[in-house]
């Protein structure tokens, strides 16, 4: 991936683009026999783990603090970026149309949960 490519922000980029670098690096590393859709929900599991790793133990004042330090909203944006790594993976997977599937469900969502 280019330099370019990777300082380029989620305004900027497309979800296709994002399932693009995650589809190059499983090809390149040949993982397509391992990256079905149960290794790769219960990676996705492993890596929400990870995230609330981050968070336990803490109090609500004590977890928005995270944010105002560097070194922390780094770690935490690392285990974000897993999990949404593996959230593409699970959908190259599976052929499943990111935005399609989101937007439909954000609208069953707001029938669900009205205003």
């Amino acid at each position: 991936m280019s330099e370019s490519a990777t300082s380029r922000t989620d305004s900027e980029t497309t979800v296709a683009e994002l399932k693009a670098v995650v589809e190059q690096f499983v090809s390149d590393r040949d993982w397509h026999p391992f990256h079905n859709p149960k290794n790769l929900s219960m990676s996705l599991a492993i890596e929400a783990g990870e995230l609330m790793e981050h968070f336990q133990w803490l109090t609500l004042p004590e977890s928005a603090e995270v944010q105002s330090d560097p070194q922390r909203k780094h770690a935490v944006g690392e285990e974000l970026a897993d999990c949404l790594a593996y959230v593409i993976a699970i959908a190259n997977a599976m052929e499943i149309d990111l935005a399609t599937t989101l937007k439909a469900k954000m609208i069953r969502n707001a029938e669900k949960y009205p205003t």
